[in-house]
């Protein structure tokens, strides 16, 4: 006999919230297999191996709009390698951009710390006046 969960056990045995499974229930991603009389959600065995891939593909990097596409090309055509990795070099071209984006902010904060040590002595704080200034210009 297959397994049938609450919500709260389902939550449970993958390791999530119940708030999780409700909202991946709301966005499409995940569907209770009946709901009893009393309207509590019943989920079986493919959704927990739903909401296991679901979380298994954002620890990998894949939003949830890639997951949903992904959910829908694992019983597709033969050519959902090709799509797979487009989604994947996406992902990737993503996060090239936040990386290049981190290493600037890191390089800003450096500069601006070391500017913040040769003038430390003044008195004053030149970083604290220069935000200031900007942000009373915006």
């Amino acid at each position: 006999m297959a397994s049938t969960y609450t919500i709260g056990q389902l939550a449970k045995t993958a390791g999530v919230p119940t708030s999780t499974v409700r909202y991946y229930e709301r966005i499409g991603l995940l569907h209770p297999d009946v709901r009893t009389a009393g309207n509590y959600r019943l989920y079986g065995e493919e959704a927990l191996a739903c909401l296991r891939f679901i979380r298994a593909a954002q620890t990998t990097g894949f939003t949830l709009a890639d997951i949903t596409a992904l959910l829908q090309l694992r019983n597709a055509t033969p050519h959902v390698c090709q799509e797979v990795q487009a989604l994947i070099e996406e992902r990737l071209s993503d996060l090239e951009q936040r990386m290049a984006d981190l290493r600037h902010v890191q390089r800003v904060l450096k500069s601006t710390l070391k500017k913040c040590r040769e003038g430390q002595w003044s008195g004053r704080c030149h970083i604290i006046e220069t935000l200031t200034v900007t942000s009373a210009s915006r």
